[in-house]
């Protein structure tokens, strides 16, 4: 009798705590980051990995790359630790893995808006590359001294088009409107499940752990109503620096 109730009071914990889940609200980290940086300093922050932690009660991770100009035109990367997120953004940035999400240029504006690494202060700025006719398509080429940068974003397996780019800032810059690439086969060129992000991202965390998640939920979701299960949750908290 002792545990039959004790196993009751275990299950309607579960559900309180799986019911409040969805409402826990946490400042986006990326508000910190730019409020940390200094206001006329050229940045770029891509979502680096995911992850989320939990059976029935879910903590949500982003980790970042963070590209800087701490000494202007010399723009340096590095990833920072594992933030909390609120669920709801992180399903906002569920296909922007590898993604560019937040950026300030030269004219210090910041832009919001999701597109590929690079294409808002790099790609297209003549101050560091060129756009190269090969085998009859124009690609995007830095000069000698910034060769860096192909390999920072990644350039030497996946080129930038000049027909991409300039889809882009033809109808995508400046609108607030997410910009993946072309599509073919149902998969863009850019963003979580491209092939793009996939060789890029080999060993990122959601790469492996994103099918358990999805049978987590779907194992969750088969029992939910009158069925029951433990709880198990991990909270890692974010670092902003090298």
């Amino acid at each position: 009798m002792i545990n039959a109730v004790k196993n009751l009071l275990i299950i309607l914990l579960i559900i309180v705590l799986s019911g409040c889940g969805g409402k826990k609200f946490i400042k986006p980290p990326i508000d910190d980051i730019i409020r940390d940086m200094p206001t006329d300093r050229v940045f770029s922050v891509l979502l680096h990995d995911m992850d989320v932690q939990g059976t029935f009660v879910h903590d949500y991770h982003h980790q970042y790359t963070i590209i800087e100009e701490r000494t202007s035109g010399t723009p340096e990367e590095w990833t920072t630790g594992w933030y909390e997120v609120d669920k709801n953004y992180f399903n906002q940035h569920l296909n922007n893995m590898g993604m560019e999400i937040v950026s300030r240029g030269e004219d210090g504006k910041l832009n919001k808006s999701v597109n590929p690494p690079g294409y808002n202060n790099y790609v297209g700025n003549e101050k560091y590359g060129k756009w190269e006719n090969r085998g009859g398509t124009s690609f995007w080429a830095f000069y000698g001294q910034y060769a860096f940068m192909r390999s920072m974003f990644r350039l030497g397996s996946y080129p930038v088009r000049r027909s991409y780019y300039n889809d882009y800032r033809g109808s995508y810059y400046g609108t607030g409107r997410s910009y993946y690439g072309p599509s073919a086969n149902g998969t863009s060129y850019y963003g979580t499940n491209s092939k793009y992000t996939q060789a890029t991202r080999p060993n990122s965390t959601w790469s492996k752990n994103r099918s358990t998640f999805k049978q987590r939920v779907a194992s969750r979701t088969s029992r939910s109503g009158s069925r029951y299960g433990g709880s198990s949750s991990r909270s890692r908290g974010g670092g902003f620096g090298k």
